[in-house]
């Protein structure tokens, strides 16, 4: 059995340990065989029972976004991530903030950190959208009006109060693109006011944006 050309089939999301387990049933001993794996480089361990090829098969594994939505689920990337993915704020992002239904949580990978923050629903469920970043690889993100709400409510401590107020945190605190805030649609924002914590923080959102 060549594992390598087994895993080729699979690199568009990560590997559980059922389909390992199935490339490996001719062996006696699989759970043996994937220590193995793991230790000479062939598979990277995200988590218990979950997966992706290592750097010694040479073979493309799935993209980061697609390990976040896989790593810990119901999930989409949001955040800093979502916006940078977006353009709308000039830093490089190096961990993948998520938002989940489940408990908050934080993953340490040797792929990367991968955090997750939670939110009820039905909020959770606005605004999203399945992106196609590579051929065959899809990931759920937040669409730009949402991952700044969620920044908003995941901020610690801050309440927008005021239209000045607001400016100062969306154009100095998060140097965003103000000719990006513009585009917003600030319909669909304001559908999922009523269902969203710190609502009237971004009730003071969507005023601002329509005097921008």
């Amino acid at each position: 059995m060549n594992f390598r050309n087994s895993v080729k089939a699979f690199t568009n999301a990560p590997l559980n340990r059922l389909v390992i387990l199935d490339m490996l049933k001719d062996y006696k001993r699989p759970n043996d065989k994937i220590s193995e794996l793991i230790k000479h480089g062939d598979l990277i361990q995200l988590k218990k029972g979950l997966y992706v090829p290592g750097v010694s098969l040479d073979v493309a594994g799935p993209e980061l976004f697609v390990i976040a939505n896989h790593l810990w689920g119901p999930s989409y990337v949001s955040l800093e991530s979502a916006m940078s993915y977006w353009g709308l704020i000039p830093e490089r992002v190096y961990q993948v903030s998520s938002i989940t239904l489940k408990l908050s949580k934080k993953y340490k990978t040797p792929k990367g950190t991968f955090s997750y923050r939670a939110m009820p629903f039905p909020y959770y469920s606005f605004g999203t959208l399945s992106i196609e970043l590579s051929p065959g690889q899809v990931a759920v993100i937040a669409t730009p009006e949402k991952a700044l709400c969620d920044k908003i409510i995941t901020t610690s401590g801050l309440i927008l109060r005021s239209r000045a107020q607001t400016l100062s945190f969306l154009l100095d605190d998060l140097r965003m693109d103000r000719a990006l805030l513009e585009k917003f649609d600030l319909k669909a924002l304001s559908l999922w006011i009523k269902d969203a914590p710190k609502n009237e923080s971004l009730r003071i959102l969507v005023k601002t944006l329509e005097k921008i």
